[in-house]
């Protein structure tokens, strides 16, 4: 092996945990390498997070013109372009694409295209080179899931919605509860279709607090969306008027000119040679490592997705930076923890929550007295129009000294105010600090400082 193959950090995966780990170790003077065989950025910038926030703010500007009337504008629509939309949101990605090689570049670090496999303690083949690193970082990021039954595969996935998809469809159908489903719901609703969600069970975001469950719910209802509830799939069907979805139960679920299965995505370590170097993964393929990210194998490490925590994009940044931070950064005790994590669901009303929903504080602190405060009202937004979306707003305290542990929203504004609260409770606040704080008025957020 030359001595140009030899280097301190490489990662297999040049998504945001894999990228974010190398240029942290390179700003160390660390020598390092990324692996990727796709496109720069993972599935946040290509087929996630950025490409899925312009759709967001495409779907938001068919509300805002909905609601311009009754701010006196006079406004005549000729339609909606998606396959302009689309080319604009791909120019985006792709100028992101650039930019995340020019920073490479700049800080000197090599890019290998192609699949990575692990051979050994430090060793790795891309193709038919062979690499070698102190530290090897694996970051391969997920999948989406395809349902194993007849006809699956003439659905489509999220990563279909991004790269092959070209035109509305009229009626399209999403199988699946979570953020993908329902944010392509509203996307798609906003901006025309007709849609139809199927959920396994009698709710949507079943892992978030109840009441973020129940007032989604309403709303998707109340914008047109169709929510059919315990649907699991049987098979996948295309007749003369489009796509039917066969249920379980027998129910027959017709005319969709689409379907999108948001059922979940799988950890992507096939070809990685996990097995062969005796990394060890749980029963669903994820990579288990310990509180400092290490895998089974010493001097291997896997952050993101792969791992079946948090899948969330900043969660893997955080991950990849602290990483680097203790292995060349001289914080040896330095490491993520994933308690505490805030995030934003872009429905329509957007989402934001953080902490502990009040089941989980319930059964977490069974000896300490938990008090919930809420508070619904209709934004001032909505004021002059017949259009009314309500905003809901909940706090979960804990103890005598009512610590808050959780905050969860839904309205307007949600997504954008999480991130200040979130660090208030990461701190410790208590629901005395946010009612000695005084409230920004008029807005949505001075209603979690205000509560009784």
């Amino acid at each position: 092996m030359s001595e140009n193959s030899k280097y301190d950090v490489i990662a297999i995966g040049g998504g945001s945990g894999g990228l974010a780990m190398v240029q942290r170790a390179a700003e160390y003077g660390k020598r390092c390498a990324v692996i990727e065989a796709g496109r720069l950025g993972g599935t946040c910038v290509n087929v996630g997070c950025v490409p899925k926030k312009v759709m967001w703010y495409a779907a938001h500007q068919a509300h805002a013109l909905e609601d311009a009337a009754a701010y006196g504008f006079d406004v005549n629509l000729n339609g909606h372009d998606w396959e302009a939309l689309r080319r604009s949101r791909d120019a985006y990605v792709a100028r992101l694409n650039g930019i995340y090689a020019g920073n490479l570049e700049r800080k000197n670090i090599n890019v290998f295209k192609g699949f990575g496999r692990i051979t050994g303690p430090g060793r790795i083949t891309v193709d038919d080179r062979e690499l070698s690193a102190d530290c090897v970082v694996l970051a391969t990021g997920g999948y989406p899931v395809i349902p194993d039954i007849p006809g699956a595969e003439l659905g489509m996935t999220s990563d279909d919605f991004f790269n092959t998809l070209h035109s509305r469809p009229r009626r399209v159908g999403i199988v699946g509860s979570g953020y993908i489903a329902t944010e392509l719901a509203g996307v798609f609703r906003a901006l025309g279709s007709e849609v139809t969600i199927f959920v396994r069970f009698d709710s949507v975001l079943r892992s978030f607090d109840p009441m973020l469950q129940e007032k989604l719910l309403a709303q998707m209802e109340q914008d047109g969306i169709r929510v059919v509830s315990n649907a699991t799939p049987s098979c996948l069907e295309r007749n003369e008027d489009g796509l039917t979805l066969v249920t379980r139960d027998g129910r027959r679920h017709s005319e969709m000119d689409e379907l999108v299965w948001a059922i979940g995505r799988a950890p992507n370590v096939g070809g990685l040679g996990l097995a062969d170097v005796g990394i060890e993964t749980d029963d669903r393929g994820f990579i288990q490592t310990d509180k400092f990210q290490e895998t089974s194998l010493a001097g291997t490490f896997a952050i993101g997705d792969i791992t079946g925590r948090e899948a969330l994009t900043p969660v893997a940044i955080a991950a990849g930076r602290r990483l680097s931070d203790r292995l060349f950064g001289g914080m040896p005790g330095r490491y993520l923890d994933y308690q505490t994590i805030a995030t934003a669901i872009f429905t329509h009303p957007p989402i934001g929550t953080v902490g502990l929903s009040e089941p989980q504080a319930r059964a977490q602190y069974p000896d300490q007295q938990v008090r919930v405060y809420t508070s619904e009202f209709v934004p001032m937004y909505y004021a002059l129009m017949e259009r009314k979306v309500r905003a809901s707003m909940k706090l979960i305290t804990v103890g005598e000294e009512e610590r808050v542990v959780g905050c969860h929203v839904i309205g307007d504004g949600a997504d954008e105010m999480m991130q200040g609260f979130a660090v208030a409770i990461r701190m410790g606040a208590c629901k005395r600090d946010f009612d000695d704080t005084i409230a920004i008025h008029p807005t949505s957020a001075e209603e979690l400082v205000t509560m009784r």
